[in-house]
């Protein structure tokens, strides 16, 4: 059923007014006619369920159960383009597969619109798609936790610890992921990382190998983007028939999202790469591992709860390698560790660029890779990449990116 159809006649209730709650009210207005419209931005319990038709949530709001008066953004774009769409979710990669993936079907001339979790709100597009269209979407826990409709292709990258302030456990995180293909049918296709549990599907699996059975020549640092580029080329190539040689001209010559290992200068003869996006233990010490002749490493942030013992095993293994602990994670770590040689604890980013800068040896990379949230110390991972960048170049305003 078309979304305006749905929405036609309804008394709405849009739950949330950010980003997707406002461009939910914008598409109610301009496609269809409601019988009401309001927005509300309270508790749930204040909610008069019974005077509403539909609610329409934010991803953001926490709601434990299911209730059939309650929908999202998500869910009323897959309505009515499932059949269209590529949904990828992931607790990492998913933002750099998606736009790989767009950009690889964009170059080999399929008509294709990139849109969800990686910062354009659905509904903004509704009214652009067309039926040879084929929508690649990003799809965050958030967006997917209350969702019964799930895309013709699937893919779920991994599974990690993340968002434990949210969800309290690690399944309740994966039972909302797992909706981007729990309610396939048998002719659908879903693509799933080997560390992801099992759950039921009737849709048509392959198991995504951890090492990439290809290789590729990104331009792009880190084994997982080898593994991003093999999820791509499955879809775009194998499963979807396009040119191969163009698919991979196109992966090859992708230069990567911001926040994600981005060399964001060198100063003195150190390299300093920004790689905000990394929140959870296992993406720092992959950043670790894809950045030659490593000297530094800034870590912490907001302290959710999450498992650091592989991050502190790890930094026991790696004595060639500083470690900068900030924050309230950052504490964590540095007390687990028990004073290790490698390991200094500083209060903040600003602390950190500056201890950085005076112990990094020159010919070496210093890395802002968290292992941790921002939310408590920045807006969101942008603006803590953003002000290390400029941490980085305000001693000297002639560094020069490479």
């Amino acid at each position: 059923m078309k979304i305006a159809e749905i929405l036609s006649g309804k008394r709405i209730l849009i739950w949330g007014y950010g980003r997707e709650g406002q461009s939910t009210e914008q598409y109610c207005n301009k496609n269809c006619k409601p019988a009401s419209v309001t927005v509300f931005e309270g508790k749930r319990e204040e909610i008069d369920e019974d005077a509403y038709d539909l609610i329409i949530k934010s991803p953001g709001i926490i709601m434990e159960e299911d209730h059939p008066k309650y929908t999202s953004q998500t869910e009323l774009f897959l309505e009515e383009f499932r059949d269209q769409t590529v949904g990828i979710t992931g607790t990492k990669g998913k933002s750099t597969t998606s736009t790989m993936l767009y950009q690889a079907l964009h170059d080999c001339g399929v008509k294709t619109v990139l849109l969800g979790n990686i910062g354009q709100p659905c509904l903004d597009y509704a009214d652009q798609i067309s039926p040879d269209m084929l929508v690649v979407y990003e799809m965050s826990c958030h967006q997917l936790a209350h969702t019964k409709v799930s895309p013709h292709i699937a893919v779920f990258l991994n599974l990690f610890e993340e968002h434990l302030d949210y969800y309290k456990t690690v399944e309740k995180y994966f039972r909302a992921k797992s909706n981007i293909a729990r309610f396939q049918r048998p002719d659908d296709f879903f693509f799933v990382g080997e560390n992801v549990p099992e759950f039921e599907t009737v849709s048509v699996k392959t198991v995504l190998p951890a090492q990439s059975e290809r290789h590729f020549n990104l331009s792009v640092k880190g084994e997982q983007n080898q593994y991003n580029a093999d999820v791509v080329y499955r879809i775009a190539v194998e499963l979807l028939e396009q040119d191969e040689e163009t698919v991979r001209a196109s992966l090859e010559s992708f230069q990567g999202l911001p926040h994600r290992l981005e060399l964001v200068a060198t100063l003195d003869g150190v390299s300093y790469y920004d790689d905000s996006i990394s929140t959870i233990p296992e993406a720092t010490i992959s950043a670790t591992k894809s950045v030659a002749n490593v000297g530094t490493v800034l870590v912490g942030g907001m302290d959710r709860g999450i498992n650091y013992d592989s991050l502190v095993r790890f930094i026991r293994r790696t004595p060639q390698v500083r470690f900068i602990c900030a924050y309230a994670s950052g504490k964590r770590i540095y007390d687990a560790l028990g004073g290790a040689a490698n390991c200094r604890y500083v209060q903040d980013l600003e602390q950190a660029v500056a201890l950085a800068k005076k112990i990094t040896p020159r010919g070496s990379a210093c890395i802002l890779s968290p292992a941790a949230a921002s939310y408590g110390y920045f807006k969101n991972f942008e603006e803590r990449g953003e002000v290390f960048k400029q941490l980085i170049r305000q001693t000297n305003p002639e560094t020069t990116p490479e």
